[in-house]
Order: structure tokens, then C-alpha cells, then sequence
């Protein structure tokens, strides 16, 4: 067929011409002879060297994992329809029976997804004070720091030893919305700073903290990469903490245990500040136990509250949901 003939180094300037005349021939693989490349194309065109030459006719790239990875067909239903991408790492969830097909699951996500430089699978639920899950490393590069982009954010971490979730990067940018300039924020259970050096874009001052010395490591490390000088990283039990900061708005990201944490939260936020709260509930009654236990602290307080919203955040478990409820304290 018709082809344009071009040195290599000036291949990606004429590429993109091509396609701007519209001419460039889809479908077929471009072809490098020794310091020249050639474009097929579908009609002549002025200006260039043209050459009759056979190209290699491309399919459609898979959009799957699943379209090409090798494993038996009784368990195929089992493959998950998604995994968390995290910088350039993918962490899926597999159900035990596809454990043993681990590494060719890992390879099929390496082939279909270019970008991404290595796969591992959970090896257990989040647990432990510092919040992290073992991994199991499936296909590509051995290691597990990355450099995650969301929101505008670059946020540096390192999986195994620090939680972090990119399927909060939309509540995450919720929060951002409602945040006003100026104000004081108190992110009670920080990690790398997903909220923190994203708030502080708006925030006059972000006290962010961690009991676990690796998140503060990278928060602190996050904070000079995105130049968000207005976070003030703390390490230490947020008990400690409690009380001693007056903010705007407080953030709970803590949801399994953030109930346990009520009282600090509400010492810490001024009068007529905002809580922002999360927790996991079930399908049939989403927030009464919440509301009931936040009303109750702050009464033993002799506070007042005022619920602002309650939301659905995203499912965590069959018939269980991780929720946002933002309430107002009232002293």
C-alpha cells in the first residue's frame, strides 16, 4: 500500500501531520527500516517521499484484562471486573479459588495496561493501628512506593506500610468544594495527606495527624512536593492533640473506629465549625446508630448538633456501605 518514508527523528512531527491532513491509513502497524520510518497512508501526499510497501494489520487493543488472561473456564466468573490503580500499581482483590492463577491475572493486567509497572493482590483486610494490609506481589517490579497524581495532588507513599485508598479521591474533592479560604483544619487521621495538602490549596493552616511514622514520613515529603507550606504535620496518638487546635472543619477519615474518637473531635472545632464523620453502615439502616452515638457525646459534652448531610460514600462489604454524615457543633 501507499506509504509517506521519513527519517526517524523527524517520525513524530510527520506522524502528527499526517493526521492533521487526515491521511494517515488506521489500522496497520508503522514500519522501521534502519533509519527510516513509514507511514501508511490513503492517498498521496505533497511534500513527502512516498513508497509502496506491506503493513501489518493491527485489532483492537483489548480494554480488559479479562479478554486476555489465560485461566480456566469454571473459574473465569470469578475474575473481578476491577482493581484499585494506585501511581503505577494495581492491587485486585482475588477470591481464593484464583489465588494459584495469581501470576498470570498479573501478567494479563501488565499486557492490557501499559502503565502500570506492578501488580499485587490483597492478602487480608485492612487491620492494625497503622491500618495497612499484607500483599501479595503477582506480576512486574518488586517494590511498592509510587508516586500517586489526583485532585492536583502528587502524593508519594509506599503501599505496604501506609493505608491509602484512591476511591475516596471524589468524597476527597467534595470536601475541597465545601472548604471556605482561610479556614483552620484539623485532618484527625491524615496518612500521606490525601485531604491534607489538598485542603491546604484553600486552608489559611492544616494540622494533619498520624500515629504511624511512616504516613508523617511521606506527608512530610508530600507536603515539599506540592509546596503546601500551610500543613503542619503531627505524629502521635490525635488524643494527645485534641483540644489544643481550635478549627473550622475536622476530618474523621477513620471509619471502622472514628465513634471512639467523637469527643476529641467536637473539643476540637469551634463553635459552629463542621465534622466531617465516616463509618461503616448496613444497607437496611445506614446512619441511626451514628446519629445516635454522635448526639450522645456531644451531650455528655453539653453541646448541641445540626446534621448537614449524610451520604453513601461508596460499598464496602456485602450489604455494607462506608458513609459520610458532616454535622455542625454547637457549643
Amino acid at each position: 500500500m501507499l506509504a509517506v518514508r521519513v527519517p526517524k527523528w523527524e517520525a513524530e512531527k510527520v506522524r502528527r501531520k499526517l493526521i492533521e491532513l487526515g491521511v494517515l491509513a488506521k489500522g496497520y502497524a508503522v514500519r522501521r527500516e534502519g533509519e527510516f520510518v513509514l507511514f501508511p497512508v490513503t492517498e498521496p501526499v505533497e511534500g513527502f517521499e512516498l513508497v509502496e510497501a506491506d503493513f501489518e494489520r493491527v485489532g483492537r487493543r483489548p480494554h480488559s484484562y479479562r479478554e486476555v488472561v489465560e485461566v480456566p473456564d469454571e473459574v473465569r466468573p470469578l475474575l473481578p471486573s476491577s482493581f484499585d490503580v494506585i501511581g503505577d500499581l494495581a492491587i485486585i482483590e482475588l477470591p481464593e479459588e484464583l489465588m494459584s492463577y495469581g501470576k498470570a491475572i498479573g501478567d494479563a493486567i501488565l499486557r492490557v495496561h501499559r502503565h502500570i509497572k506492578a501488580v499485587f493482590a490483597k492478602g487480608g483486610r485492612v487491620s492494625g493501628e497503622y491500618r495497612i494490609r499484607e500483599l501479595v506481589h503477582l506480576a512486574g517490579e518488586r517494590r511498592t512506593e509510587t508516586l500517586h497524581r489526583e485532585n492536583g495532588i502528587r502524593l508519594k507513599l509506599d503501599v505496604a506500610r501506609v493505608y491509602f485508598s484512591p476511591r475516596l479521591a471524589t468524597e476527597r474533592m467534595r470536601i475541597f468544594e465545601k472548604t471556605r479560604p482561610g479556614e483552620i483544619i484539623f485532618d484527625m487521621f491524615a496518612g500521606v495527606g490525601p485531604y491534607a495538602v489538598l485542603l491546604a490549596k484553600k486552608a489559611e493552616l492544616v494540622f494533619a495527624c498520624d500515629i504511624n511514622p511512616w504516613a508523617v514520613r511521606y506527608l512530610e515529603e508530600n507536603i515539599r512536593l506540592n509546596k503546601a507550606d500551610n500543613v503542619v504535620p503531627v505524629l502521635g496518638d490525635v488524643r494527645k492533640v485534641a483540644g489544643k487546635v481550635e478549627a473550622d472543619r475536622v476530618i474523621m477519615n477513620l471509619p471502622k473506629f472514628a465513634d471512639r474518637f467523637l469527643r476529641e473531635a467536637m473539643l476540637s472545632v469551634r463553635d459552629g465549625g463542621v465534622v466531617h464523620y465516616y463509618g461503616f453502615g448496613p444497607e437496611e439502616d445506614l446512619f441511626s446508630e451514628h446519629e445516635a452515638r454522635i448526639k450522645a457525646v456531644a451531650r455528655e459534652l453539653g453541646f448541641g448538633v445540626e446534621f448537614l448531610e449524610e451520604r453513601k460514600v461508596r460499598p464496602y462489604a456485602p450489604r455494607q456501605f462506608n458513609i459520610a454524615i458532616d454535622f455542625r457543633v454547637l457549643k
